[in-house]
């Protein structure tokens, strides 16, 4: 299920499809898990704006997504979700925690670049 793109109509669907976290207890704690993309987002915002890279803020919420959606659950919500502008920020961290699949059918990943400065960033933190 679910080899066709994601679209906005099937998106929580899609999402539901992918949740995998047994200690959930409501529909709104599966939405504060999901909302972990608005704040990526934001993270994402800043750093374009200001320079200012939270690396450890972006990966906990990332590895979160990781945990409760799957690897590549995870990664086609983010692509889906984010603006282009964004790809290779995702890319660099997803490719940093080897929760990078080589293919979804959203997008072609081979062709987005990795960004060198959140690269550089993270190479500092082992």
């Amino acid at each position: 299920m679910f080899n066709q793109p994601i679209s906005d109509e099937n998106f929580t669907l899609f999402a539901a499809h992918k949740y995998q976290n047994p200690a959930c207890a409501s529909e709104e704690e599966f939405y504060e898990d999901l909302n972990r993309v608005k704040y990526i987002k934001r993270l994402f915002f800043r750093f374009d704006n200001t320079g200012e890279l939270k690396v450890r803020l972006l990966l906990n919420h990332i590895i979160i997504l990781t945990n409760v959606f799957g690897n590549e659950g995870a990664t086609r919500i983010l692509f889906h979700k984010s603006e282009e502008k964004y790809y290779g920020y995702i890319k660099t961290f997803l490719k940093y925690l080897n929760a990078l699949p080589t293919k979804i059918p959203e997008l072609e990943l081979d062709i987005i670049a990795l960004d060198h400065r959140i690269d550089t960033s993270l190479k500092e933190l082992t």
